[in-house]
């Protein structure tokens, strides 16, 4: 049973914000949906869900 979480980051190149389902322990290079840039920084979880 994993652990998912939805969490918020933020594009520090475009400044655009989205939320992503994120399992715990996972430790992935993410890139901005809108610029593709890989200047992502997590900002806060949301919620946990239970899968």
């Amino acid at each position: 049973m994993a652990t998912t979480t939805v969490e918020t980051f933020r594009c520090m190149m475009c400044g655009h914000e989205y939320t992503e389902q994120v399992e715990k322990g996972e430790d992935k290079e993410r890139s901005c949906p809108k610029c593709r840039s890989n200047s992502i920084r997590h900002l806060k979880k949301k919620e946990t869900v239970s899968s």
